[in-house]
């Protein structure tokens, strides 16, 4: 299993546990994320889930040697904004690339202060075109252009300034406590209603953009140059454009 389940107080926490490969987003870590939210959505002893890692990376992207089909992240991420309850991501380290759209689908999303964030797809030949889905309705345009280009690093403190992130600390879980204790406090029924608020223009996008995106990500990773930038990483060397 790539997932780890517990439960308590009506949070139930899911945990991306597969740091043997930095939880990079595979085919089986996909599906079995989807198939635990899926159990979570009709349990009613769950008022609220919190996304989490094992390991110094929350997730480093798709697998390059086995990634999801973008038909099912697709799916995963919708599910992540539809979900009648909250999503929390609960970040203590890197995230990179694909990962970045796991955090933008979720409600809020809290990290440690020495977490870092990358959009690296362009360094390899891509573009982070399907997490724009959650992304762009919630980040700041300038900072999304800023990064989304260079594919450099940021800290939790730029992400907050972003949109990426809700709110960074140097102890993420007691942070996190009082707004867990809010959604304890909240009526299931409230909770539902008002994502629906707050997540609406998300899912205007989706609805919008969805096909367009998956069609160009397929187009940029079958391009040459995406080859290049791939063997590039696997084989730890710049691709032969950087100049």
């Amino acid at each position: 299993m790539t997932i780890a389940t517990t439960h308590e107080r009506g949070i139930t926490t899911l945990t991306l546990d597969s740091p043997a490969n930095r939880n990079a987003l595979t085919a089986r870590l996909v599906g079995e994320l989807t198939e635990a939210l899926g159990k979570c959505a009709q349990d009613e002893d769950v008022r609220a889930v919190v996304l989490t890692h094992t390991g110094s990376t929350f997730s480093a992207g798709a697998d390059l040697k086995s990634p999801p089909n973008p038909y099912t992240f697709v799916g995963l991420l919708r599910q992540i904004v539809t979900l009648p309850k909250p999503v929390v991501a609960r970040i203590t380290g890197h995230v990179r690339a694909g990962g970045l759209g796991l955090v933008g689908a979720c409600d809020i999303a809290a990290a440690g202060s020495d977490s870092d964030f990358a959009f690296t797809e362009v360094r390899i030949g891509v573009a982070p075109a399907v997490i724009s889905l959650p992304l762009l309705p919630r980040m700041e345009p300038r900072a999304a252009g800023r990064y989304y280009l260079t594919g450099e690093r940021f800290d939790a403190a730029e992400a907050v300034r972003t949109g990426l992130l809700t709110l960074t600390a140097d102890d993420v879980d007691t942070a996190l406590a009082p707004l867990l204790d809010g959604l304890r406090r909240a009526s299931p029924q409230g909770l539902a209603a008002s994502k629906e608020l707050v997540t609406a223009r998300v899912l205007e996008t989706f609805d919008r953009d969805a096909e367009d995106l998956v069609q160009r990500s397929a187009s940029l990773f079958a391009s040459s140059e995406a080859r290049e930038g791939m063997t590039a990483f696997l084989e730890r060397r710049d691709p032969t454009w950087v100049l």
